[in-house]
């Protein structure tokens, strides 16, 4: 199908929102350096280098074709700089549609890597089973979810034709109630931070049911296989959280 530019990815609100995405990330000190990372709905590779920095193997996945070439493009010519970057053999692209029935054999990591890409599925109960099938550690899961108390999916309609969005017109808006469920099937051990980012999208106070009508509403999930002792991890959701 065919799909607009890919510079959607780079308008400010996307730039803004991978910045605090991030920071936020690098604040809950996990141990994530040096590490095997499936990286799943990758886009561009926009944060594909927060563990390319720090000396991971990343295996990006991603369904459209202008999204990987530009990917590839990307992650080239941020590391070209450097005399000797090891760039070819610590990152490897595959083509794959998360919303297929059938998925290839992609191996085990130590980190799944899963932000900002639910909500672009149909169901996102497959890619949460396949992450607990290939990942060996951590599972760290960003995504636009609603506001409802119980265990829920709702269907939403987005527009194929923006590369920044569901690849076949229909994605989703989970609870955090069913995300948190949906990772506790398939991880011994499910964790939300205590803190949100910095950022509008990504409330504090989730007895407050549609605070701005309109706005995305994003949640940060961190599963494990062996427990956390980590004073910025909450074990159950939280009816408030921090920035």
């Amino acid at each position: 199908m065919e799909s607009f530019d890919c510079a959607d990815f780079h308008s400010r609100h996307y730039v803004r929102l991978n910045h605090r995405r991030l920071e936020h990330l690098a604040s809950l000190g996990l141990d994530v350096s040096g590490r095997t990372v499936l990286e799943l709905g990758a886009g561009i590779g926009d944060l594909s280098t927060f563990f390319l920095d720090r000396e991971c193997a990343v295996t990006s996945v991603e369904v459209r074709p202008e999204n990987r070439k530009r990917m590839d493009e990307n992650i080239r010519a941020q590391y070209a700089f450097y005399p000797g970057s090891r760039r070819p053999a610590r990152h490897r692209i595959v083509d794959l549609d998360l919303d297929a029935v059938e998925r290839p054999d992609l191996g085990s990591f130590e980190i799944a890597f899963c932000y900002g890409v639910l909500y672009h599925l149909r169901d996102p109960a497959p890619v949460i089973r396949l992450m607990g099938s290939t990942c060996e550690g951590l599972c760290l899961v960003e995504t636009c979810v609603s506001c409802d108390p119980g265990e829920i999916v709702q269907a939403v309609d987005e527009d194929p034709r923006y590369a920044s969005q569901a690849f076949h017109g229909m994605g989703c808006r989970p609870s955090r109630a069913w995300v948190f469920r949906a990772l506790a099937q398939v991880f011994p051990h499910v964790y939300v931070p205590r803190t949100q980012p910095f950022h509008e999208e990504f409330p504090l106070d989730w007895e407050e049911r549609d605070p701005a009508p309109g706005r995305l509403t994003r949640a940060v999930f961190v599963a494990s296989r062996a427990p956390l002792s980590n004073a910025m991890l909450l074990d159950s959701l939280p009816a408030r959280q921090v920035r």
